[in-house]
C-alpha cells in the first residue's frame, strides 16, 4: 500500500499565498506521477497541476498556470505546489494523487491522499 500524507491549507486572503506538500511513503517501486487535484463545494473533482517524477514534465490546468507552480522531491517522493495570488475561486479541498508501481512488474495504481481545506477569503 501507498500513502500519501498532505499539509500546508489554510485560510489566505485574496492576493495571498500558499504551499501545499504531499509526501508519499508505502510500498513504492516506481513512483511516475504525482500532483493535485481539486474539489469546491458542489463540484467535481478537477485537475490542478500534475508533475512526471522521472522527467519532470508538468501540466496545469489554464484557471492556475502562471500562478500556481508544482515542483518536486524525487528523494523524499515528495511534490509541493505552490499557489500564488489566490482567489476566492481556488477555494476548495485540494487532493494529492500519486501513480505508482509497487515492484518492478507490478500494474501502475493511483493513490488519493484524504485532502486538504484551502479557504481564500477575506
Amino acid at each position: 500500500q501507498v500513502q500519501l500524507v498532505e499539509s500546508g491549507g489554510g485560510l489566505v486572503q485574496p492576493g495571498g499565498s500558499l504551499r501545499l506538500s504531499c509526501a508519499a511513503s508505502g510500498s513504492i517501486f516506481r513512483l511516475n506521477l504525482m500532483g493535485w487535484y481539486r474539489q469546491a463545494p458542489g463540484k467535481q473533482r478537477e485537475l490542478v497541476a500534475t508533475t512526471r517524477m522521472v522527467s519532470g514534465g508538468t501540466n496545469y490546468a489554464e484557471s492556475v498556470k502562471g500562478r500556481f507552480t508544482i515542483t518536486k522531491d524525487n528523494a523524499k517522493n515528495t511534490v509541493y505546489l505552490q499557489m500564488n495570488s489566490l482567489k476566492p475561486e481556488d477555494t476548495a479541498v485540494y487532493f494529492c494523487t500519486a501513480a505508482c508501481t509497487s515492484s518492478w512488474d507490478g500494474p501502475l495504481s493511483t493513490y488519493w491522499g484524504q485532502g486538504t481545506q484551502v479557504t481564500v477569503s477575506s
